[in-house]
């Protein structure tokens, strides 16, 4: 709140030539940080008037997301209405040589037997994740950048990759993270779950509007398919198939919200309860998916997400202190290594909850 926002305020202004108007929003956005979280019209909240540094951190976050388009005319009318702020952050993303170098290496995919390619493209939309824009700003604000190295902090990939066996024909729902490189490796999964049967269907859901920088809307859905068709051969292919009937995408207003996913509305709950399978991406969803609380960090995974209508898998980048499903064992060896294993990007997790497990109390607000 007080180093990656402010500088995601200046980053915002500095790529856009907004008006008095919106540049007076983005001043009293700035300003506002500093002080109490002023009402925003439609919420009703009682966080309200205290202290941004206060209230939780998962509500201040999306407050401020939901306050930043307001401040730069995103909702309209106006000149600006539509455009999202932070377009320029993932257009620079989508067309660098590091997703040049991914699409090329996707010839390779088919060389390796179905099941081994299942595992490979499950890590790989897992460190997709370390594309995160808004992760890498908190980073160069702080003066440093995320680590090169890379480790599993929990791996339950051998058990999702036997859920996701060819011709399983599981129903599948992907709720996206990031837009960009990560996005284009969730497609990539996508079509090789269709591919080999593994999914009957996989409907990608992405957020209503732009937010936390760089997660995944429909527009950005439309620029990952067209730097697809616009590859190597392989990934045009890729790009191709998607447009099946058998892979959809969806949205709804509560993925733009700041509740966690105890909360979810009765209709988005029925519609996930009608799949077999629902993978989760990035940090911000593992954050709503078990409750954005201080849990032991040896407290089951399964236990967490005992209240979600079907089978669950998170993939995550860990950037925050949350963590859940560790092994004492594992936990005790990244404790003592005196690295930021929890907020430094460099380790991440994969983790399953294969059928309705034991119930635990939600957490409660506050």
């Amino acid at each position: 709140m007080t180093g990656r926002h402010p500088a995601l305020l200046d980053e915002v202004r500095a790529a856009y030539p907004y008006g008095p108007a919106e540049h007076a929003g983005l001043d009293r956005l700035r300003a506002e940080i500093d002080g109490v979280v002023e009402p925003l019209p439609g919420w009703d909240s009682p966080y309200f008037g205290r202290p941004w540094l206060d209230v939780p951190f998962l509500w201040a976050e999306s407050c401020f997301y939901h306050k930043l388009l307001r401040a730069v005319g995103y909702p309209g009318p106006g000149p600006w209405q539509g455009v999202d702020p932070f377009g320029f952050l993932k257009e620079a993303d989508l067309s660098s040589s590091t997703v040049d170098d991914d699409l090329t290496q996707l010839a390779k995919l088919g060389e390796l037997p179905e099941q081994a390619r299942t595992g490979v493209l499950l890590h790989a939309a897992l460190w997709g994740n370390r594309a995160d824009l808004g992760f890498r700003i908190g980073q160069a604000a702080d003066g440093g950048t995320p680590p090169d190295e890379t480790d599993l902090v929990a791996d339950e990939s051998a058990a999702l990759g036997t859920m996701l066996a060819p011709e399983s024909g599981r129903r599948v729902a992907v709720l996206a993270d990031n837009a960009g490189r990560e996005l284009i490796a969730d497609l990539v999964l996508a079509d090789h779950l269709l591919g080999t049967g593994a999914a009957a269907t996989v409907v990608l859901h992405v957020k209503p509007h732009p937010y936390y920088v760089s997660d995944a809307t429909t527009a950005d859905l439309v620029a990952a398919l067209r730097r697809l068709a616009t590859g190597p051969p392989v990934a045009a292919g890729i790009a191709q198939r998607l447009h099946d009937a058998r892979f959809a995408v969806d949205t709804h207003p509560f993925w733009g919200g700041p509740d966690t996913f105890h909360a979810m509305p009765g209709e988005l709950r029925n519609e996930l309860a009608n799949v077999d399978l629902v993978i989760a991406k990035g940090d911000l969803n593992y954050r709503r998916l078990v409750g954005d609380c201080r849990w032991p960090a040896t407290t089951p995974f399964a236990e967490l997400v005992g209240y979600f209508p079907t089978a669950v898998a998170a993939l995550r980048t860990l950037k925050c202190e949350v963590a859940a499903g560790i092994d004492p064992g594992r936990l005790a060896e990244l404790e003592s290594s005196g690295r930021p294993w929890r907020t430094g990007g460099g380790y991440g997790l994969i983790q399953l909850a294969a059928a309705p497990p034991t119930r635990i109390s939600a957490p409660r607000r506050g």
